[in-house]
């Protein structure tokens, strides 16, 4: 399965059709396609093949970045550079909101897929209709600033950036596209000490007492080990009433196996949805306020970004191994599985 709804290589998407590019976006868009979103990808199309035509590489649309749920407009890779491209059609400004939202895609593919960990990746928002704008290239490829272009000079722009930037050496677009999931080290290490110091009052108020989930974990703790020796898959089912408190043992148990190295890595996974924005809100606000009270410095969306690589909807995480022939990174999983009004939680390790 591949991760974008069209890729081609940049020499063959100019010589290829418009209709044609348009209509595998289509057919490849799982949802009612309203007349924005056939508009945006019409002027995309347009824009696009006049203003690569000196570059070469691939053309991706809609990008999914693994397991984060987002699809970004645009991305070419050329030569040593990876570029993030977000379009804002009829757009007269360059918004902080569009800005941000484009930074952060890169941020996540820098973060979380294994392919761009060490690649130059370069912001690009076009609002198609907004003046020229002075950039700092310097800074965007620090991922600081956000590169800002209308559709006259994007070509410019892109030309600049590769001038700029471009090595002899060139990214592999095949191994680039298939890399897996995988977080950087010092995302785990954040994830770890983002959990560490959680509060959690609002999950953790009717749970069962420390003793218990103590018990619990070192149980399961005890097996994983076995497990790891004798390398075998082991699965354990946590049951209980609700409040019983296996939601936080899930939690502790994940975070306990979370460690910063290439052999072992866990993840918590959960079909609902809700429960996970929860989760993630939780350790979010615990650590704003933890470095408030430090007087450190602490943005919500930095430490959103930690959350995503310890709590993750279990839809994307399937849907992104579907995608892939690589198994999974990690080694433990913890699932919440919700039926009714109970509760059960499964942890397995492979």
């Amino acid at each position: 399965m591949k991760r974008s709804y069209y890729q081609n290589s940049i020499e063959n998407y100019i010589k290829e059709d418009s209709n044609s590019i348009f209509g595998q976006l289509s057919k490849n868009h799982q949802h009612t396609l309203d007349d924005l979103q056939k508009n945006a990808w019409t002027k995309q199309i347009k824009i696009l093949k006049t203003s690569i035509q000196n570059l070469f590489g691939k053309i991706y649309f809609e990008f999914s970045i693994p397991r984060l749920g987002k699809r970004v407009d645009n991305i070419l890779i050329h030569k040593n550079i990876i570029f993030v491209i977000e379009f804002k059609i009829g757009d007269t400004q360059y918004s902080s909101h569009a800005q941000n939202q484009t930074i952060n895609y890169c941020l996540d593919l820098l973060n979380f897929h294994e392919g761009s960990h060490d690649k130059i990746i370069i912001p690009v928002l076009v609002a198609t209709k907004a003046p020229a704008f002075q950039n700092d290239y310097n800074k965007a490829k620090s991922l600081e600033q956000c590169v800002l272009c209308n559709e006259t000079n994007l070509k410019n722009v892109l030309n600049q950036i590769s001038n700029t930037f471009s090595a002899h050496d060139s990214i592999n677009p095949i191994e680039w596209e298939n890399s897996r999931y995988k977080p950087t080290p010092t995302i785990i290490e954040a994830a770890r000490a983002l959990y560490k110091g959680h509060n959690f009052r609002e999950i953790s108020r009717n749970v069962s007492g420390a003793i218990n989930l103590s018990k619990t974990a070192n149980v399961i703790n005890r097996i994983i080990e076995h497990s790891k020796a004798n390398h075998k898959k082991s699965i354990c089912f946590l049951t209980g009433v609700p409040g019983a408190g296996k939601t936080l043992a899930g939690l502790n148990i994940a975070n306990e196996r979370l460690k910063a190295n290439e052999y072992e890595h866990s993840v918590f996974l959960s079909g609902n949805g809700p429960l996970v924005d929860v989760l993630r809100e939780a350790l979010t606000r615990d650590s704003v306020e933890s470095a408030k009270q430090s007087g450190k410095k602490n943005s919500k969306l930095g430490a959103e970004r930690k959350a995503k690589s310890f709590i993750q909807n279990i839809h994307h995480f399937r849907d992104d191994n579907l995608k892939s022939g690589k198994a999974p990174i990690e080694n433990v999983v913890v699932l919440m599985k919700h039926k009714g009004l109970g509760t059960r939680s499964e942890s397995l390790n492979s």
